[in-house]
């Protein structure tokens, strides 16, 4: 069995219309769900943090990893606070302790609500309300606050009015206030602005000048929710005049969006467009960090709606070339905004212009790249004579639940893959011309992320029939790459079935993967079960030209740079190759990286910056190309897959033409004709690459 590095679907069980004639089933997708299913759970929570604390050469008391807890996660370290907290509520457990086992869990419901992981916060919030801790105003007032926070941003602002009165109730003085503009910027936006001044004016002046931008910016926001523009501009205006240092920089950019908003309101676009565009300049400039005062007050701030709401204007006017401008832009501050100067990222500063993406492509070359808003999306489609583009009518929401729809039938083996195929072509395609495009560099977006646009149908045939594919995390990173150019590659090497205490099952199939593929070089060093481990990587990686790893993964939804391959684990290692490890190694001289791994982001079809986390750490590490897996797929497919993507390599084909060659040849037995069999593989950077002699033809 070969595994899946992207897999993230809604599938359950086998379908009964699952299409006839294909290979017998295999449970690994069902048993990976599973699994993922119990991640978060507190019975699993409970067991990492065992484990954790276990490893700990310095161990605290449990009270101390709740307070290590809130440390990191007001600094943004959201997987590092959920890890502290797990051997909190270890250690609560183990001493059947409700107060502290109440506080982690309201420690986990923080750190999984400023992750933006809305169902495990609730899930922990409500753990925490459930138990009897020594002092309600710690636990239950905090928890109280995360429910409200939740209902708001499921835009259930009577439930999030509820909770938020209920925890007013119980706050200290010192919480009380940030609870209460939270409940008038829930007013806010609920249309019910004049009570929202009403509760600010109950915030004493002493602490309204404590929470300073935070309280103006909510009364702003309020002021114009009630039809008061030109107060709401005073107040923004005061906001951007403010010459503080420290995150002042920050709070004149949410000025700037304010006084956006402002000019929106009185139906000047025009004025709207430019004082967004203002606030995009701002937010390239402005350093990436995370500001937990933005969720403790309510406001729940996010870069990237600047840019959708600078990129709708753009749409407005018809003026595409600058909606991809800001397309392009906004990818570059989603990654900063994820790593937060906690890695060092070659490519997150790329850029590149129309014209010279355009100059960059060769005869039959076309850049396809999306961009999904709110209420709709668009495609434009690049080419060397031009730029076309189409909007398409559905938004993230709708397009999110077509694709985990098509997911879960592509992975479930139904019949009906094909139709919904063709639905998701008519969305997302009917409205560019893709005409003679031999080579297609797709540029996903949010949701996007998870589809294999090789298994699109246009009615006629699959997309892979037509055009070879390759992903880029953007146009500017894709351009990047392709301009590294070509190298021999002539060593391999291979990780399979590592030996993890992670509980996954063994993979045999892998194994045998690795090792049939390293047959095919001339020199290769394999590891497998307890040799493949994190060290030998970290120690081979940087002198091997082709590295191809068939194990398990995991994406991280919470923080994408603990994204992980599982090696081999010791007792002292867990084995957990991480991406801000690989951010941290040299690969200048990996040509193409192979990702054959299993269980990673499972679940529902959300964002896609924990599939773009991970992989931009490879390429921003050097590799030039990745090939990765959608889903499990099984043994003899995946054999006769790699067999003929190395074999085309070999004899001079670049990587995006050697799959599409491999695919098709997949597709051609009437055993793998389902999609589920010959479209899990992406290939990711440069689809250019040709490996030349680097492999012996079979």
């Amino acid at each position: 069995m070969a595994c899946s590095l992207l897999l993230a679907t809604g599938a359950h069980a086998q379908s009964a219309a699952t299409a006839d004639g294909l290979a017998p089933a295999n449970t690994q997708a069902r048993d990976a769900l599973a699994r993922q299913r119990d991640a978060e759970s507190l019975f699993s929570v409970s067991a990492e943090g065992k484990a954790l604390y276990e490893r700990d050469v310095v161990k605290l008391d449990g009270y101390g990893y709740c307070g290590r807890s809130i440390a990191l996660a007001e600094q943004g370290e959201f997987r590092q606070s959920i890890r502290a907290a797990s051997k909190a509520l270890h250690l609560g457990q183990a001493d059947d302790n409700d107060d502290l086992k109440s506080l982690a869990q309201r420690d986990l419901a923080i750190a999984y609500n400023y992750a933006g992981l809305l169902d495990e916060a609730e899930r922990f919030a409500n753990g925490s309300l459930a138990l009897t801790p020594k002092n309600p105003q710690q636990a239950h007032a905090p928890s109280l606050k995360v429910l409200g926070d939740i209902a708001v941003r499921r835009a259930r602002y009577g439930d999030a009015a509820g909770y938020y009165g209920r925890s007013i109730a119980l706050a200290s003085d010192r919480f009380r206030p940030l609870v209460q503009v939270s409940l008038a910027n829930a007013f806010t936006a609920a249309g019910r602005a004049p009570e929202a001044l009403k509760q600010l004016d109950q915030v004493p002046v002493r602490e309204a000048d404590k929470l300073g931008p935070f309280y103006k910016r909510s009364r702003a926001n309020a002021l114009l929710g009630s039809a008061q523009p030109n107060e709401a501009l005073a107040l923004f205006k005061q906001v951007l005049a403010d010459p503080g240092t420290g995150d002042a920089a920050y709070h004149r950019l949410w000025a700037s969006e304010g006084i956006a908003r402002v000019e929106a309101a009185r139906g000047d676009k025009a004025a709207a467009l430019a004082a967004y565009l203002d606030t995009v300049q701002q937010a390239e400039r402005l350093r990436s960090k995370f500001t937990s005062d933005e969720f403790k007050t309510g406001l729940f701030g996010d870069i990237q709606q600047v840019f959708n709401a600078a990129l709708n204007l753009s749409l407005d006017a018809h003026n595409y070339e600058a909606a991809w401008t800001l397309s392009e832009a906004s990818r570059s501050r989603q990654l900063l905004d994820s790593i937060r100067d906690r890695a060092s990222d070659t490519l997150a500063q790329e850029r590149v212009s129309l014209a010279e993406l355009q100059r960059s492509l060769g005869a039959g070359d076309a850049v396809l790249q999306f961009h999904v808003l709110d209420d709709r999306s668009i495609v434009w489609l690049v080419a060397r004579s031009g730029l076309s583009a189409a909007v398409i009518p559905q938004g993230q929401a709708s397009l999110a639940k077509q694709v985990e729809g098509f997911r879960s039938s592509v992975i479930e083996r139904r019949r009906d893959t094909t139709s919904l195929a063709q639905q998701l072509y008519k969305s997302l395609l009917s409205g560019v011309d893709l005409g003679d495009t031999r080579r297609l560099f797709v540029v996903p977006h949010g949701p996007l992320h998870y589809l294999p646009f090789q298994a699109l149908h246009d009615g006629r045939g699959f997309l892979i029939e037509r055009s070879a594919l390759a992903v880029w995390p953007s146009a500017a990173v894709g351009s990047k790459l392709l301009a590294r150019g070509n190298a021999q590659a002539s060593s391999l090497l291979g990780f399979g079935n590592p030996s993890t205490d992670r509980d996954v099952p063994p993979l045999p199939g892998a194994e045998r993967e690795v090792q049939k593929v390293a047959r095919q070089f001339g020199r290769s060093e394999v590891f497998v079960q307890q040799e493949a481990t994190k060290q030998r990587f970290k120690e081979g990686a940087a002198s091997a030209s082709v590295v191809h790893i068939a194990a398990h993964a995991e994406l991280d939804e919470v923080d994408p740079l603990f994204s992980r391959v599982l090696l081999a684990s010791t007792p002292n290692e867990p084995g957990l190759l991480e991406a801000r490890d690989i951010y941290n190694l040299k690969l200048d001289g990996v040509r193409l990286m192979t990702l054959s791994a299993c269980e990673s982001g499972l679940g529902k079809v959300s964002r896609g910056d924990e599939i773009v986390g991970f992989t931009h750490s490879i390429l921003s590490a050097g590799a030039n190309s990745i090939v990765a897996s959608l889903w499990p797929v099984a043994d003899e497919s995946t054999d006769l897959l790699m067999t003929r993507l190395y074999r085309e390599l070999a004899g001079g084909r670049d990587l995006m033409g050697a799959m599409q060659q491999a695919e098709l040849e997949v597709q051609k037995n009437r055993r793998f004709a389902h999609p589920f069999f010959w479209a899990p593989f992406n290939v990711i950077g440069n689809g250019r690459l040709q490996v030349f002699n680097a492999v012996a033809a079979r």
